[in-house]
């Protein structure tokens, strides 16, 4: 009985991952269609419209969305809704939640060498963190006379971690991408970058 628990368990553990993100992927499509497909039923005539085409429609979307940003006009417009959104009391909340999480991707994106940092602490003992902020606010220095750098130091199996700051010569660098480094801090250590 125990070997068929085990047997099914590791089955689980295979096919969970795969079949979570298929299932993702696909309710964002489908989501995306029953958005855009809505509004285009709306205006095209009813025989025009066909199955996916909200779908096409929604990519293309995002796609012109995605050209508009890098418009100067489109992202001072951007800015002003931020600064309107961060002003409104409940709202700001939410929003400057969601904005974090999607910095936290673009930072994850870029890649940068020298992000990823192991912080002493301790004789024996190295946590492993990632720079967010090279220069921060004076105010946050304090009385450091050394200039200090912001470390995000995750907590492994949840969405959640410390923001530190040290003076840059305590940290040591580590020859990780940011993706490796976040697989290793969010599986807690299981998932290894394979060695070179």
């Amino acid at each position: 009985m125990k070997r068929l628990v085990s047997l099914t368990l590791q089955g689980l553990v295979a096919v969970l991952p795969v079949a979570l993100t298929i299932y993702l992927v696909y309710w964002l499509l489908l989501t995306l269609e029953t958005m855009t497909g809505a509004a285009l039923r709306a205006i095209l005539p009813g025989d025009w419209y066909f199955q996916g085409l909200g779908l096409i429609s929604g990519l293309i979307l995002l796609m012109l969305i995605g050209l508009l940003v890098n418009a100067y006009v489109v992202r001072h417009l951007l800015r002003l809704g931020d600064t309107l959104l961060s002003r409104i009391p409940l709202v700001k909340s939410v929003h400057g939640a969601i904005q974090d999480v999607l910095r936290a991707f673009s930072i994850a994106n870029k890649q940068q060498a020298d992000s990823v940092v192991m912080v002493p602490l301790g004789d024996n003992m190295r946590l492993l963190g990632f720079v967010t902020s090279r220069e921060p606010s004076t105010r946050l220095r304090g009385a450091v006379d050394e200039s200090v750098v912001g470390v995000y130091l995750p907590m492994s199996y949840q969405l959640g971690g410390y923001t530190v700051y040290l003076p840059a010569s305590q940290l040591e660098p580590v020859d990780l991408s940011v993706e490796e480094a976040m697989r290793i801090a969010v599986t807690g250590g299981i998932q290894n970058p394979k060695s070179s």
